[in-house]
């Protein structure tokens, strides 16, 4: 088996893919350490539309809600836009809310104090972060960066620790959505330490493959394939070396569009 060293240069301590990067032009970096790199946070307010109310009570944290508690939730969520690189929050800054994802990718990731970063998670619609902060901890731990154009819905973290209190449904969509996250974290450690980049990468492609029985598949990436290298816990140029040993099972790459001629071959890596 191949030495994970070998295939993921630039990951940090944790096992997360490390990269430098320099602010774009036209943008404002953030004012300290731990803001290196980030951009002015630019965003702004929009109503709940139909289709935004449709996709949150739809998330894991609010569809087994009752009526009422559902009722409150939404009374108290704020929607906002952010564009892209826009910074939704800082590690370190008070934390007021947690966050859903309507539409677009959000990155959650952390800096040193020489700036490299460090991918922690890729949030896509549907999924929630900052959470956590419900029950421990008062200041955010991790930078959030809009990917690309988004949506997000907002919910104040007092308000909803308050609503807890009094309403079960909450309480309890609270300890199943944190338990997941647990569950995930886990995995992503575990895979870490026993799947080379090739296996990830291979994993990746068949859990989005939507017919497993197929004999070959066609994919599109949601995502720029930098989003997929730090989603993976893989340095960019890791990621391409892996797809290149993926050639020999007859996956071929064209731009944000996979192709595999082999689905049976994949599932041997």
């Amino acid at each position: 088996m191949e030495e994970m060293a070998s295939e993921t240069p630039g990951r940090n301590a944790s096992g997360r893919a490390c990269s430098a990067r320099r602010p774009a032009d036209g943008m404002i970096a953030g004012p300290d350490a731990r803001g290196r790199g980030a951009m002015k946070t630019v965003n702004k307010s929009l109503k709940l539309n139909t289709r935004d109310k449709n996709i949150l009570i739809k998330t894991p944290f609010l569809a087994n809600l009752g009526s009422h508690a559902l009722n409150r939730m939404l009374e108290i969520v704020t929607v906002n836009g952010y564009e892209a690189r826009d910074i939704l929050f800082r590690e370190g800054e008070f934390a007021e809310h947690f966050y859903c994802v309507l539409s677009g990718y959000v990155r959650l990731y952390r800096l040193n104090k020489d700036g490299r970063e460090a991918d922690i998670r890729i949030c896509g619609p549907g999924d929630t972060f900052a959470e956590c902060l419900l029950y421990k901890g008062d200041t955010y731990r991790y930078n959030a960066q809009a990917a690309e154009p988004i949506t997000v819905a907002r919910f104040e973290l007092q308000k909803v620790r308050d609503m807890a209190e009094q309403e079960h449904d909450v309480a309890k969509a609270v300890i199943q959505c944190l338990s997941t996250h647990l569950m995930s974290t886990m995995d992503c450690v575990a895979n870490d330490r026993l799947q080379t980049a090739p296996q990830r990468v291979a994993h990746y492609l068949l859990d989005q493959c939507t017919t497993q029985d197929c004999a070959s598949a066609s994919i599109r990436l949601p995502f720029q394939k930098s989003l997929l290298a730090g989603k993976l816990g893989l340095a960019p140029e890791a990621l391409s070396r892996a797809f290149s040993s993926l050639r020999r099972a007859g996956v071929t790459v064209r731009g944000r569009v996979i192709q595999i001629s082999d689905v049976s071959a994949l599932k041997q890596i």
